[in-house]
């Protein structure tokens, strides 16, 4: 059978050009170390990777959200732990206040410590973010979580401006925690020491008189109250800070699960590659050396 010189050069052509393309995906998938370059080698494969992807973005975005809450609820934390001590200081005060022996030249002297308590119980209580949110104002965080009146009644000159709404963060599948913590009571313990305050700051104060008594009386409960509200704020805390550490692990290991799976589906063979490789350039090679000498060939040999 006579082959025309055309049809032959196209058939090697062909042959050269088909090894040729297969080499060089080959090396593609080398330089990226995936099995499957465009979804249509492998559609089921495919699908499995694009689902294990979307879950590892959403485990990622679950993730974020735990380390950024974690890093919110340890300042509000320490910033809890810092008004529960102001507190202490100031009845570790009332109580000595509450000696009878006391002069009231000694009254007036100790009472003044109780102002800077104040004025930083209530600065912690109107903290601000980098952003100059209130953070314990709930979610009204434009306004501040206390405000004062030094025109107001003595007793009265605290309120609550902030409110109790709670700012919810998905850290799971149908998962929500708290980011924030809210303070609107501290306002009342704020009022009970500015009224105990001016009745100690009075000139000839005696703490023998039962009316003092039981100013000192009442203020003494009310921070008992407060401290212990405080108190069990910290402790949730902890305890939402507990949650979110084994939501930590446990997304953690689902992500290193789904990309152990992923590696398994996507990632290349090399072994297999590397035998594919040297079988496409072997076959280039023959391809080209056939193709050499046979050009050579001519009818005219023959005559």
């Amino acid at each position: 059978m006579r082959i025309a010189s055309t049809q032959y050069h196209a058939t090697m052509n062909t042959a050269l050009q088909t090894a040729s393309s297969r080499l060089h995906e080959i090396l593609q998938k080398m330089a990226s170390g995936k099995r499957y370059l465009l979804p249509s080698e492998n559609p089921i494969a495919n699908v499995r990777m694009s689902r294990l992807a979307r879950e590892e973005a959403i485990l990622d975005q679950y993730l974020d959200n735990i380390a950024t809450l974690q890093s919110t609820l340890a300042r509000h934390e320490a910033i809890l732990t810092s008004m529960s001590q102001d507190m202490l200081s100031a009845r570790d005060l009332l109580v000595w206040a509450s000696d009878g022996s006391n002069t009231s030249e000694d009254i007036i002297a100790v009472s003044s410590s109780l102002r800077p308590l104040m004025d930083s119980i209530f600065y912690n209580a109107n903290t601000v973010d980098a952003e100059g949110r209130y953070v314990f104002s709930g979610t009204a965080s434009d306004q501040p979580t206390i405000s004062y009146d030094p025109n107001a009644p003595v007793g009265q000159r605290y309120t609550a401006t902030g409110n109790e709404e709670l700012q919810l963060v998905t850290v799971g599948n149908g998962i929500t925690q708290p980011a924030n913590v809210t303070l609107r009571e501290i306002a009342d313990v704020l009022n009970v020491l500015d009224n105990v305050h001016t009745v100690l700051q009075t000139p000839g104060v005696n703490v023998n008189d039962p009316a003092v008594r039981a100013e000192l009386t009442a203020a003494l409960n009310d921070l008992d109250d407060a401290i212990s509200l405080n108190s069990s704020k910290i402790a949730t805390l902890g305890g939402i800070q507990n949650i979110l550490e084994t939501l930590h692990v446990n997304h953690t290991n689902v992500s290193l699960s789904n990309k152990q799976a992923a590696l398994v589906i996507g990632q290349l063979d090399y072994a297999d590659a590397a035998v594919k490789l040297n079988g496409y350039s072997a076959a280039i090679q023959a391809t080209q050396k056939a193709y050499s000498q046979v050009a050579k060939l001519s009818l005219f040999d023959a005559i």
